[in-house]
């Protein structure tokens, strides 16, 4: 018997969900047509993807008449049409018995896979698609694994050992386990979700909505110890005078012996933001070896924002509770603009903005939420600014 690859998989899966390009409509034809097993093996898949979804059909179909009904189809010509009037194509998709493959749902894709690993089609149960809001975990072999924010899993590596530990919404790195090269571990949280892990050193990082932080498993014995950020995360950073603590954040490197600060570093975002709460941190190009002449020292109470592509910094006197706020769930504002208002809501609460007050972009405000639900804060924000909104599912429409 064939086994399937995972990218046919994933070919079924953009079938059935009408996510299916003009490329990969060829390749599956392609394998469909290649033997009698591959024909009885997708005819089986619709079959049990009809099964799964109980749209209303009768439960005993024809499957032979069904997979007639592929066979015409797909020897016709192909129609595609244009999205957003980009230059991306996708298949119309082929309806199955008046319409058994019209939505799908990452549910039926697990049942679906199931199905065909339990008749013996897979050697191992293949890579999946993944869910936006879920929060993940890259092991070392690019491997991906979902964390659930209130589950308790462990973390193996290659070998089989027990490097780290989840406990709720906090994942704790394991020290004892002996690295002689640098092994790393990507922690990716989505938008409208917080994360918080302890690295092997003790390092505790909290990291904010729509963040990614890269991390060795295990610091090696006469290296820096280096991380590299895309977002915002908080470190409490363990002194070891003889590792230096590293962030690395776009352009910059941000060094410590041992300290709390906070770090922003969207990709979005103009600037990088260091606040620091205590310690000592330096801020230098990544670009550039370390020199404690060159670089910027940063004081406790003080915020250093770098502007991308120009190289420059400047460090001020920062109300330090502004950039930590969030990790307590709160949102505080003061003098921002309204589109950056509208970033920071969208991260905080997964939502996607449509401004169509223009008038609103050239305003500042100055405003404190406290775990407060999306619905909430736009009848507040809109009665200060005063504009008119409405929801549409995870849409927010702004209009004057």
């Amino acid at each position: 018997m064939n086994k399937i690859s995972t990218y046919t998989l994933n070919l079924f899966s953009a079938y059935t969900s009408n996510e299916i390009t003009d490329q990969e409509f060829h390749a599956l034809e392609q394998w469909i047509n290649e033997s009698s097993e591959n024909k009885h093996v997708f005819s089986e898949y619709l079959h049990f993807y009809k099964k799964s979804r109980r749209i209303g059909l009768i439960e005993n179909i024809d499957k032979d008449k069904a997979w007639n009904n592929i066979l015409s189809q797909l020897e016709k010509p192909l129609k595609r049409i244009s999205i957003h009037k980009k230059e991306t194509f996708k298949v119309k998709y082929i309806k199955l018995a008046s319409g058994i493959l019209k939505y799908a749902a990452v549910i039926t894709l697990f049942l679906g896979i199931g199905y065909l690993y339990q008749n013996g089609y897979f050697t191992s149960v293949p890579a999946i698609i993944i869910p936006e809001d879920s929060i993940t975990l890259q092991l070392e072999n690019g491997n991906i694994e979902i964390i659930a924010e209130d589950g308790k899993t462990k973390v193996v590596d290659s070998k089989g050992n027990i490097v780290g530990t989840q406990n709720g919404n906090q994942l704790i790195y394991d020290n004892k386990i002996e690295n002689e090269a640098l092994v790393y571990n990507t922690l990716t949280v989505p938008y409208g979700k917080r994360f918080e892990i302890q690295l092997s050193d003790g390092t505790n990082v909290h990291l904010n909505a729509g963040t990614s932080l890269k991390y060795p498993v295990k610091f090696i014995k006469g290296k820096n110890r280096q991380v590299f950020l895309k977002g915002e995360a908080y470190f409490s950073v363990t002194k070891d005078v003889n590792h230096p603590f590293i962030v690395n954040a776009d352009e910059i490197n941000i060094r410590v012996l041992g300290t709390g600060f906070n770090v922003s570093s969207y990709p979005e975002d103009q600037h990088i933001n260091t606040v620091l709460i205590e310690g000592a941190v330096s801020v230098y190009n990544k670009d550039d070896s370390y020199n404690p002449k060159t670089a910027t020292i940063l004081n406790p109470g003080f915020i250093a924002s770098w502007e991308k592509g120009s190289n420059k910094t400047k460090v001020e006197k920062a109300d330090t509770e502004i950039y930590t706020a969030w990790m307590k769930g709160s949102l505080i504002l003061k003098e921002v603009a309204f589109n950056d208002i509208l970033k920071k809501l969208e991260r905080q609460y997964d939502v996607i903005f449509i401004n169509n007050n223009q008038s609103l972009e050239n305003r500042y405000f100055t405003a404190r939420f406290d775990i407060e639900d999306i619905h909430l804060v736009m009848e507040n924000l809109s009665q200060y600014a005063s504009f008119s909104y409405e929801f549409n599912e995870n849409q927010i429409i702004i209009n004057p």
